[in-house]
């Protein structure tokens, strides 16, 4: 194998990542051909996934009233977007939401709540919320909380959560250019704990900040060397109040060769579509799915999403299958036009009288 795309996917098969200038190559070469670049992240995808998507449902259980600066989130102290706050959900709230999901197919049901961390009252009433969950329906939970240490991992844990979420979301060296009132290795500490419990995790990135291709190259061998086995890769959402807003970098080919970066470092991890896929990717989304295995359905933490009828039409379309998939959604749409329902050109079509 001679060519580069044959190069990297022979390598991410063996389970070796790319080199450092493969790797900014992946994302800045001005000779890159998107199409065998591609190709040549779905042959790892492939191996260790099929051609199966996994799909995760996001119940936003707590939402604003945080105490944290992040410039990315809507949540946080600094944002003046508009968004309405409430504390936790009741529980009958959270189980609905979880009836729907699993109806809907999901494959992980994953709970995230606004804030700096949870309290261990608070996590012992997570771990009772998460008992009962797979008790009820046998979805895998995941949850997002903020930070925590070994106290709270461990009831987490021995509640049987099946995954802790917490993003790195940047680099070490850009993390204080969008967030100063924790910092990075809060967030190490946090999946760290996780770890020592005996909870799987998951951690990602948001593409789109001002970052460089060197940061993300950074978070990527970081989360390889932390051996993380879910990986989200979120494309920023540019919300009005927010102050880290839009960079002007994130075009569908930029997010697709992201996409591939990441299968290409971390060959074995599921990686996710996640948030901003719709808004980003566009019309490109289905391409998205020869390296990435896994879409959040239904909307992210404050921002909507495509329903899981169009999000499986998408994925159905462009020859992939939906793992567990619930029996109302292989109700697959026709001819189908952006808009409005009308077919006819309005300059062509009768005026009713």
């Amino acid at each position: 194998m001679s060519d580069p795309y044959s190069k990297l996917a022979e390598q991410a098969l063996g389970d070796q990542p790319p080199s450092a200038d493969q790797a900014l190559w992946i994302l800045d070469g001005q000779d890159v051909d998107l199409l065998p670049l591609l190709h040549a992240a779905f042959k790892p995808r492939q191996q260790h996934f099929g051609r199966s998507v996994s799909i995760h449902v996001l119940n936003n259980v707590q939402n604003g009233l945080c105490p944290e600066d992040c410039g990315y989130c809507a949540q946080s102290k600094v944002s003046s977007a508009a968004i309405r706050q409430y504390k936790m959900k009741s529980d009958e709230e959270i189980f609905a939401a979880a009836e729907t999901a699993a109806q809907g197919g999901a494959a992980r049901y994953c709970l995230a709540l606004s804030g700096r961390g949870p309290s261990v009252q608070r996590a012992q009433r997570l771990a009772d919320l998460i008992k009962r969950l797979k008790a009820e329906y046998g979805m895998e939970i995941c949850l997002s909380a903020g930070i925590m240490g070994d106290e709270q991992a461990k009831i987490l844990g021995e509640a049987g959560l099946d995954r802790l979420n917490h993003n790195l979301n940047t680099s070490e060296s850009h993390y204080e250019k969008i967030t100063t009132t924790h910092t990075w290795q809060d967030r190490v500490d946090t999946l760290a704990a996780a770890r020592r419990n005996g909870i799987e995790t998951c951690s990602g990135l948001i593409i789109g900040m001002g970052e460089s291709s060197e940061d993300v190259l950074e978070v990527g061998f970081k989360l390889r060397e932390l051996e993380t086995p879910s990986i989200p890769v979120n494309f920023l959402i540019p919300i009005e109040g927010n102050p880290v807003r839009d960079d002007g970098s994130l075009t569908p080919e930029r997010c697709l060769r992201a996409l591939c970066l990441m299968r290409f470092i971390n060959p074995r991890a599921e990686i996710r579509m996640a948030g901003g896929r719709e808004g980003n990717l566009r019309g490109l989304q289905s391409l998205g799915l020869y390296p990435a295995n896994s879409l959040f359905v239904g909307g992210y933490l404050t921002t909507r999403g495509d329903p899981f009828a169009d999000t499986y039409a998408m994925i159905e379309d462009a020859g992939f299958e939906v793992a567990g998939q619930g029996d109302h959604a292989r109700a697959r749409p026709g001819f189908q036009l952006a808009g409005s329902d009308d077919l006819l050109r309005p300059d062509v079509a009768a005026v009713a009288e």
